[in-house]
């Protein structure tokens, strides 16, 4: 007798895994062109702290935590960020 087949699905982790793959293939692909500017850069510091958010609310488990540990961390990424995008701001000028 045939076993019944189980419903495929994919789970949430492996999405997010593979939506860092992919910003992480595309944050890549930036720098290989070459590209570059304040828009480039923001864009890719974007990407870089959104990356942050997923792997800490997935894989860190913080999306189940109470608000201040969210915030902790969104904090941190927040100013780390902005204080790249203040270093390279005042580089350029």
């Amino acid at each position: 007798m045939n076993k019944p087949s189980q419903p495929r699905f994919v789970r949430p982790c492996t999405l997010i895994w593979l939506t860092l793959i992919a910003l992480t293939g595309v944050t890549y692909s930036i720098g290989d062109a070459g590209l570059g500017g304040r828009n480039v850069m923001l864009l890719v510091l974007a990407i870089t702290l959104l990356k942050g958010q997923m792997i800490a609310g997935f894989f860190m488990g913080l999306r189940k935590t109470s608000l201040l540990w969210r915030a902790i961390m969104g904090g941190y990424l927040i100013i780390v960020g902005g204080m790249i995008a203040a270093a390279y701001l005042m580089g350029i000028n």
